[in-house]
């Protein structure tokens, strides 16, 4: 998908093609659950839906035209879950999805908490 120019995530959940709506809608869910309280607000930033906290872009996802994409921009997480990421499809802060019915929710929702966890600024 072209850079969105939906003004917010519902606008561009509506734009993402049917075969993948269902899985960044419940992305979209699990980043909902696991940051709301810790200060995190959702908007859209580059054009994709991301998480922000006291200015910054810790979390945010995307349709890609190769793969559903969850960028994850705290090194810290990255470094905690090095394990776990290293069998994935990861480029320095992009984990990707090449079929979307191989996302892997446990692991999204084990980064999202820890991310939420740990102190804004942090990187």
């Amino acid at each position: 998908m072209v850079q969105s120019r939906a003004s917010d995530v519902d606008g561009y959940l509506a734009e993402v093609p049917e075969e993948r709506r269902a899985v960044l809608t419940r992305v979209r869910e699990l980043c909902r659950e696991e940051l709301e309280g810790s200060g995190f607000a959702e908007v859209m930033a580059y054009g994709m839906p991301a998480y922000e906290r006291d200015g910054s872009c810790d979390i945010a996802f995307a349709s890609q035209k190769q793969y559903i994409s969850f960028y994850l921009m705290r090194a810290d997480v990255r470094e905690a879950f090095a394990q776990r990421l290293a069998g994935q499809d990861m480029g320095k802060g992009c984990l990707r999805f090449r079929r979307p019915e191989k996302t892997d929710f446990g692991l999204l929702r084990d980064l999202l908490r820890a991310t939420a966890t740990r102190p804004a600024g942090a990187r």
